[in-house]
């Protein structure tokens, strides 16, 4: 098979990886993009008996390197690190590897979870959970023993502790979201009660660039006071845009000096729990 034909087949599920690896768009586009023009350039490519583990093991590593060398940058983030928003693009339902971005383990909530793992735990949670290798084939991907891998997976899967029950449909996010941005606009607490937990947290990654909480937002008053502080601040100045964030519907809101935020969300007991909002222009310039 060509590297065209291969590029083609593999690109997406190959960039799914790399995107819940490193939480980053632009460097999972990087790295597969990089992935692709190294196995074109390989002189022995037809000793390679799959080529698609072959591409895999490619960009895990290079999404292992990636992670290490710029762990010590991570620390030092000003406020709550969001991963970069993924936005829908209304991609082919004939291309089998999209349904590696419409799972659930793309949102943003499933995302920060994977970020409480080593780098090598999430490369063999994923291999395995998502992509379905075996033990020994994430083996070879790793540079680990079979059995390694598995004690690796058994721990990671615990400290995973994700409700796909308590995510709702599509159809229902959607309208949750609506009401939530139109009780916020006509300033209706009792609706807003409704859709949102007294419990919500709200973080914002600004990462020092925009103005944004660096620590996150707790309860449903805080949270409120924020929001409506923020309306009355830009009012007129504004436009927003509903979407779809990491696999379930969000926002998009526009000021009209230049800067934007993307929200996303998560819940539980048919509630909004979490609001994540991404301000850090460096983080949105894909979009």
């Amino acid at each position: 098979m060509s590297t065209e034909e291969l590029y083609k087949r593999y690109k997406t599920e190959l960039f799914s990886l790399a995107y819940r690896m490193l939480g980053s768009v632009m460097d999972a586009e990087d790295i597969v993009q990089d992935a692709f023009l190294s196995y074109d350039g390989l002189s022995d490519v037809g000793t390679i008996r799959n080529e698609r583990a072959f591409l895999y093991k490619i960009v895990t590593n290079r999404c292992l390197d990636l992670l290490r060398s710029s762990a010590k940058k991570r620390e030092m983030y000003v406020g709550p690190w969001l991963p970069e928003p993924l936005i829908e693009k209304g991609a082919s339902d004939n291309d089998p590897s999209n349904k590696y971005l419409r799972s659930e383990s793309i949102s943003t909530a499933y995302l920060l979870l994977l970020q409480q793992l080593s780098a090598t735990e999430r490369a063999v949670f994923l291999l395995r959970e998502i992509f379905h290798y075996s033990f020994e084939e994430i083996a070879d991907i790793v540079g680990k023993s079979s059995a390694n891998c598995r004690q690796i997976f058994h721990r990671a899967k615990k400290s995973i502790h994700f409700d796909q029950d308590q995510q709702p449909s599509v159809s229902i996010a959607e309208e949750t979201i609506k009401e939530f941005v139109k009780s916020l606009l006509q300033g209706n607490t009792t609706k807003l009660l409704e859709l949102v937990s007294d419990n919500v947290v709200f973080y914002s990654d600004g990462g020092g660039k925009v103005s944004a909480a660096q620590v996150p937002v707790v309860g449903f008053e805080q949270v409120l006071k924020l929001h409506q502080n923020m309306i009355n601040k830009h009012s007129g100045k504004f436009t927003y845009s509903f979407l779809v964030v990491n696999g379930l519907p969000g926002i998009r809101i526009r000021l009209s000096e230049g800067i934007q935020y993307v929200y996303s969300f998560a819940y539980r007991d048919h509630k909004i729990e979490t609001i994540y909002n991404v301000a850090n222009p460096e983080k949105l310039r894909h979009l």
